[in-house]
């Protein structure tokens, strides 16, 4: 059994794998810090964890009672948002992976962090369990240097200001569903509350909308994707710099745009300002895939994951519109799933006897 565990800033989730990559349970400890809620399969109960060890410990005591004890696993599993530009491959937690993920949490503050609690929880509760993680970076780490690099001075870009592209795991995990069938030239679209894409020239990314932060490139649920540097100047001097990040990732993008984030309920809604962020949506996902085809030479195949990509037909649809002076191609609906890319991950290297 391989346990992936994903620890958000007030949340642990967690999903248990068997070998051959079928999912046995999966459950979360939401709100942590307060009073939350255990759920585990089809059960659930009330708790408080007071930090990410006492919400792992919860969890591990649920699975026990369920039947799977922490004895009965091979292997534990993170998602690690970050992993600069060192860590670009999934690894077998050592002292030394752990302080690299440490070094890089300023390039990703409100992810990392959390990320090392569930990693630290779970080395307290089990020392002796081996533990892996993936980096959602690492898939992009193939891009080439010149989609990597902002044109800015070099002592710049090797502080690491740079693209790192995020969402990797997802488009991993597509990669892999797609096995022998992947076409040579695949435009992939992550398409949630957070939406990118990227060029996957077979089976690697060469290109991807996301740079140095998960801000930047299409419009998305709250994010504002692409805006101009010298406006984010301007509203970082008139607002300050804490409140600019907030409006730029927390109150920007369809939320901003129709009062929304919620895709479902726009294309419920007949008014104006529903159907111009639908649109919005859809306009800049297509505009930036132009970008996305010349990095890789063409299109074969377009492929869509997340929860609005599988969901939404007439986004699907209104995309494949706008993209239809590239030629007709086959398109593909794929399911997000990074914890079984994780798993996957960590059974690759396990039978490397990593």
């Amino acid at each position: 059994m391989i346990l992936v565990l994903n620890a958000g800033s007030s949340s642990l989730k967690i999903e248990l794998f068997d070998h051959g990559l079928t999912s046995v349970v999966s459950g979360a400890v939401t709100n942590i810090g307060t009073q939350g809620e255990l759920k585990l399969g089809d059960a659930r109960q009330e708790v408080t964890a007071v930090d990410h060890a006492a919400a792992l410990a919860a969890m591990l005591g649920a699975l026990d009672k369920a039947g799977h004890p922490i004895s009965a696993l091979d292997a534990a599993a993170h998602r690690v948002v970050h992993g600069g530009t060192i860590l670009t491959q999934p690894a077998r937690l050592t002292t030394s992976v752990i302080k690299t993920i440490e070094s890089v949490v300023p390039l990703a503050p409100l992810h990392n962090p959390n990320n090392l609690a569930g990693i630290y929880a779970l080395q307290h509760a089990a020392p002796d369990l081996p533990q892996y993680c993936s980096f959602g970076t690492a898939f992009h780490a193939a891009n080439p240097e010149v989609a990597i690099r902002y044109a800015i001075p070099k002592t710049q870009h090797d502080a690491g200001i740079r693209r790192y592209g995020f969402h990797g795991l997802s488009y991993a995990n597509m990669v892999a569903e797609f096995g022998a069938d992947l076409p040579h030239r695949l435009l992939a679209f992550h398409l949630g509350n957070g939406a990118s894409l990227c060029a996957i020239l077979d089976g690697k990314s060469y290109a991807t909308s996301m740079g140095y932060s998960p801000l930047s490139g299409l419009t998305m649920g709250t994010r504002s994707g692409d805006i101009d540097g010298a406006a984010v100047l301007r509203m970082s001097k008139a607002f300050g710099e804490d409140e600019t990040d907030r409006l730029l990732n927390n109150a920007s993008g369809l939320k901003a745009l129709a009062g929304d984030n919620n895709m479902k309920t726009l294309l419920a809604r007949d008014d104006p300002d529903a159907k111009f962020a639908v649109e919005h949506f859809c306009y800049w996902a297509a505009r930036h895939a132009g970008s996305a085809l010349v990095a890789m030479g063409g299109l074969d195949a377009v492929a869509f994951t997340g929860g609005i990509g599988e969901n939404a037909t007439p986004v699907r649809d209104r995309i494949m519109e706008l993209l239809a002076c590239f030629g007709d191609v086959p398109v593909h609906i794929v399911t997000a799933d990074e914890e079984k890319q994780i798993a996957r991950d960590a059974l690759t290297l396990i039978a490397k006897g990593q």
